[in-house]
């Protein structure tokens, strides 16, 4: 194994008191602290290009609330599980849903939340295009959870609603969101790939109310070879900052190839952004124009100004639901990656080109409303995702397929990327799904893997923890 660690040097910055110095802040390190498994033997089957339990675009398969870490997945006789261990601890306790997976769809994963308002545990899980499960446990179990049994008798019964609530036959990409007030929402895709919209719901501890849909799928798209005139909205994520704004990063996918150079590409278009200061009601572009209000028929469209950030068109195979993060003065952050142009104009083949010339990009909004855009000197290997997180010192990570960091410091302005663990003793297949709450709860990068097999044999699922700079 090879790792190499970036550690801080002792430089002093001066403040206001004369004769008074401060040490300026760690830049970013990884310090391994150690593995648990959850599976001996998890569910595995490879398809579109990924792993069930492992879908790096999951809010959140892994997630830390009040002392103790929640983890979620399908075992190899296809039971969804969810496991529990207090925060640091090398012991699992599991408890076996009374519901299998029906398809051997990647896409088919299972989403946790967590409702502050009344301490329960949400799953929504087995959807593409379809019908979804939920299921969610008594009140207070996860505000008491050292005197509270973890048994399959606090989960409620699956369910095909939100209790009682249908959302749409065409569900996909269940994302739970906590809002600053403690309600929880949940984002998802009404429809399907190149012709769908997003849309949100929300529970406030008593019932849930679906808000609406707050994308369009219609509209003209044209580039250089072609028109669409259907798409969907990808989320590289929906969060809400220290302010309590809600942000979204998003590529579009269009429905028509005609407008790609070559078929055997992949027609994602744009890095676009938009926020919203009213809990998802309202949604702005980057200027403060109002783009869009969900639950209306004025929802964000393609055709609308000021939503791109990093414009490219589709002939680079830019990836969709990458990742973002916000930094401690709400700034929004994101990981986009696609086949940079030095690598020629056209893919033609969207896996194999990423896997040989695929870059990642640091995309960021920095303090003077600028965007700025770096390179992550990291070859992708692998067709798949990155993830994006921020350290308490605002370092920037980026955790790659096969389970590889790379980092840069704020104090760089985010241009010292490198390489800082190669992921060689993991044996990851891919993507990772990282528990985001954790590193504000103690500093710890927390990410569930699962190891590389082959067919449909079943392999070991794993939790690998680093700390960051305390």
């Amino acid at each position: 194994m090879r790792r190499r660690t970036v550690l801080t040097t002792a430089i002093l910055a001066a403040v206001a008191t004369p004769g008074i110095a401060r040490a300026a802040d760690p830049g970013p390190s990884v310090t391994q602290q150690g593995t648990t498994r959850l599976d001996a033997q998890a569910l595995y089957f490879v398809s579109y290009d990924g792993l069930v339990n492992n879908n790096s675009f999951q809010k959140n398969g892994l997630l830390t609330y009040k002392g103790y870490q929640y983890a979620a997945w399908y075992t190899a006789t296809r039971n969804a599980v969810v496991a529990r261990r207090v925060l640091g601890g090398s012991t699992w306790s599991t408890v076996t849903l009374s519901h299998t997976l029906k398809s051997d769809d990647s896409h088919n994963v299972i989403s946790m939340g967590v409702s502050k308002t009344d301490g329960r545990l949400h799953l929504n899980m087995d959807s593409h295009s379809d019908g979804f499960f939920y299921v969610k446990s008594v009140a207070g179990l996860l505000d008491n959870p050292a005197t509270t049994s973890w048994t399959s008798s606090v989960f409620g019964a699956v369910q095909t609603t939100l209790d009682g609530l249908a959302l749409t036959s065409q569900f996909t990409y269940p994302q739970f969101v906590a809002t600053p007030e403690g309600r929880l929402q949940l984002s998802y895709r009404a429809g399907i790939s190149g012709n769908g919209r997003n849309a949100l719901a929300e529970y406030d501890g008593s019932a849930w109310t679906a808000l609406g849909e707050w994308t369009s799928s219609t509209g003209t798209y044209t580039s250089s070879h072609g028109s669409s005139t259907a798409r969907n909205m990808y989320l590289h994520g929906i969060d809400y900052d220290v302010n309590g704004r809600l942000h979204a990063f998003f590529t579009w996918r269009e429905q028509n190839a005609a407008v790609m150079c070559n078929s055997g590409g992949i027609t994602n278009h744009d890095t676009g952004y938009v926020h919203s200061a009213d809990r998802g009601r309202t949604w702005r572009n980057d200027a403060g124009t109002v783009v869009g209000t969900t639950g209306t028929s004025d929802t964000v469209a393609v055709g609308d100004a000021g939503l791109v950030v990093d414009s490219l068109n589709p002939d680079h195979s830019l990836m969709n639901q990458e990742s973002q993060a916000t930094d401690s003065a709400g700034l929004p952050h994101a990981i986009i990656s696609y086949v940079p142009g030095r690598f020629g104009q056209c893919t033609t083949n969207y896996v194999g080109d990423r896997t040989a010339n695929g870059r990642a990009f640091h995309l960021r909004k920095n303090s003077s409303g600028t965007w700025q855009k770096t390179e992550i000197p990291v070859a992708l290997n692998s067709s798949q995702r990155t993830k994006l997180i921020l350290d308490k010192y605002d370092n920037a990570y980026a955790i790659f397929p096969y389970g590889r960091i790379a980092a840069a410091s704020k104090s760089s302005g985010y241009t010292d990327w490198a390489l800082l663990y190669d992921g060689s003793d993991l044996n990851a297949f891919g993507e990772v799904v990282i528990d985001e709450t954790r590193v504000k709860a103690d500093n710890v990068l927390s990410f569930m893997y699962q190891e590389k097999s082959s067919g449909t044999t079943p392999s070991p699922l794993h939790v690998v923890d680093f700390a960051l700079p305390a």
